[in-house]
């Protein structure tokens, strides 16, 4: 797709319903992501998540899936991040793994026959010459350690297409990227508005789920307290 120009679109699910739906939508990659603790279960932390919590999240998404790929997150609680990656995809059927860490570790997780979606983040840089130097450094790195992609977070219209240009594996960003990218990875619930934050927020999204879902367990409570009938199977 990064050959014929073609953007890439990721989305970031947690269930099979989700997934479901964003597969038939288009997306080319459903990412199982680590952010399940925080936006769905009421965790503080992403780091909180276990091995055996991705596991399951993994396997839902990979239920919901017929012809995007499905990567999913290594949770920053795991020790051994090779065994963990194999138990993505033995247990959680995983095609690819995504992971923020050196390029000894990419190379490791290769090795084992694991594709592997590496993650950097250009946060600190604001296009001087030395900072996208060393991102493009690394990002080259990254692709000789063996990943197939990278998700370059905050990169930038300065480093974001230095990067993209310097290696010939797809670069696509979720926060603070752009369309300088080869595509884009959004987090569902940011996109659609599913979160109760969303009742009471402006943000710019392509719809507001949190809204429609109020309204309707509204009018569902007004149906059941006044003796009427229910809607729906």
């Amino acid at each position: 797709m990064k050959r014929d120009g073609q953007k890439i679109v990721g989305v970031v699910v947690y269930d099979s319903p989700m997934a479901r739906i964003a597969d038939r939508a288009g997306a080319d990659i459903l990412s199982a992501g680590d952010s399940v603790g925080v936006n769905m279960w009421g965790h503080a932390a992403e780091e909180e998540i276990t091995l055996d919590e991705m596991v399951v999240v993994c396997k839902a998404v990979r239920r919901g899936a017929t012809h995007a790929l499905v990567s999913c997150d290594l949770p920053g609680s795991a020790r051994d991040v090779v065994d963990a990656a194999r138990t993505l995809v033995r247990d959680g059927g995983a095609e690819m793994v995504k992971v923020e860490a050196d390029p000894a570790t990419i190379h490791a997780i290769v090795d084992a026959g694991i594709a592997v979606w590496a993650q950097m983040s250009g946060r600190a840089a604001g296009g001087r010459t030395q900072e996208v130097v060393e991102l493009v450094e690394r990002a080259h790195a990254l692709q000789a350690a063996g990943a197939s992609l990278l998700d370059f977070r905050h990169s930038g219209p300065i480093a974001g297409p230095a990067v993209v240009a310097a290696v010939s594996i797809p670069v696509i960003g979720g926060l603070g990227g752009g369309p300088w990218l080869d595509g884009r990875v959004r987090a569902i619930g940011n996109a659609i508005g599913y979160s109760a934050s969303a009742l009471d927020d402006q943000a710019d999204r392509y719809a507001n789920v949190a809204r429609v879902a109020f309204e309707a367990i509204t009018a569902y409570t007004a149906d059941v307290r006044a003796g009427r009938q229910v809607r729906g199977k």
